[in-house]
């Protein structure tokens, strides 16, 4: 009888050994970051860090500085990662991605630079395999340098993007049938404000990511960005799929979406940490279980 408890107590102790586990790394968490609230976002630890912008030749496993050959001579630049199991003759789905506004830091210490090289999302999707990353500028009016506050020149920022697209496929084995195109931020508007901005780029996409705002939600400080005009660009979707989500609360998206007639293939999710970040996707967190499962499922195959 004895021995029976035993078993039984064993067995008990053995199931529930995983959630005691996730207590332990959540308690250690929190005593790690005593002053954050368990909202905060980096009371998780990491288990991804993005590889660094190195100068250098494109290779497996490597993010390098990268720039297209009429850019040469200016600092208008891109960052290309090829994914650490890269083949030359093979095809990769891709994942286009554009930063948030910078320099930012809000209140809770969260920052943005604006820069190429500390973009997170692609990575963090990912996890470094599969796909090639890119992250992609914005071009300044005078074409030299990337533009770290909203558009610069639009048109020529578009143009540059469908130029890399272009270079990626011949070059890298990018598929031009798996172009996913993400953003955090300014990022975020810029998947509709950019990547719909006319057909001719609109027409690339095989889905689109975009964490923290969303274009027409907010009127904010340059032409276009009423809901007039965002609504003229949603219409470019076409059915194609959208992973939305916001820190804390996804709501004043999904009420803008129902206001102008939401687009079929949406999917909306509210993240539960206070922090307006793309580094949420360096986390183990279920949102990035969820989102890497969509991508993978709106694969062509």
């Amino acid at each position: 009888m004895h021995q029976t408890k035993m078993t039984l107590l064993t067995v008990v102790m053995l199931a529930l050994s995983p959630i005691y586990s996730v207590m332990a790394q959540v308690t250690k968490q929190l005593a790690s970051h005593p002053d954050l609230p368990p909202d905060d976002i980096r009371t998780i630890e990491h288990d991804l860090i993005t590889p660094k912008m190195i100068e250098g030749d494109p290779a497996a496993g490597k993010r390098v500085k990268h720039q297209l050959t009429r850019y040469a001579g200016t600092e208008v630049h891109h960052a290309l990662y090829l994914p650490e199991n890269w083949r030359a003759g093979q095809t990769y789905p891709v994942i286009v991605e554009y930063a948030g506004n910078g320099p930012y830091q809000n209140s809770f210490g969260d920052q943005c630079t604006g820069n190429v090289a500390d973009c997170n999302l692609g990575y963090g999707i990912s996890g470094g395999k599969d796909f090639i990353w890119v992250c992609m500028p914005l071009i300044a009016v005078d074409h030299q340098r990337n533009q770290r506050q909203w558009w610069g020149d639009l048109d020529e920022s578009v143009l540059y993007c469908r130029e890399v697209i272009q270079l990626l496929i011949d070059e890298f084995g990018a598929d031009p049938k798996n172009l996913f195109l993400a953003g955090f931020s300014r990022g975020a508007i810029a998947c509709n404000y950019v990547g719909l901005h006319d057909d001719a780029i609109a027409k690339l996409w095989k889905g689109f990511i975009c964490h923290s705002h969303y274009d027409g939600v907010r009127k904010w400080g340059y032409q276009g960005s009423d809901r007039v005009a965002a609504a003229s660009r949603l219409k470019r979707l076409r059915g194609r799929p959208q992973f939305i989500s916001h820190e804390k609360s996804a709501k004043a998206t999904e009420s803008y979406l129902d206001e102008v007639g939401r687009p079929r293939n949406l999917e909306i999710h509210s993240l539960p940490f206070r922090n307006h970040t793309d580094q949420w996707v360096l986390r183990d967190l279920p949102l990035r279980e969820t989102l890497r499962v969509w991508v993978r499922s709106n694969l062509n195959r």
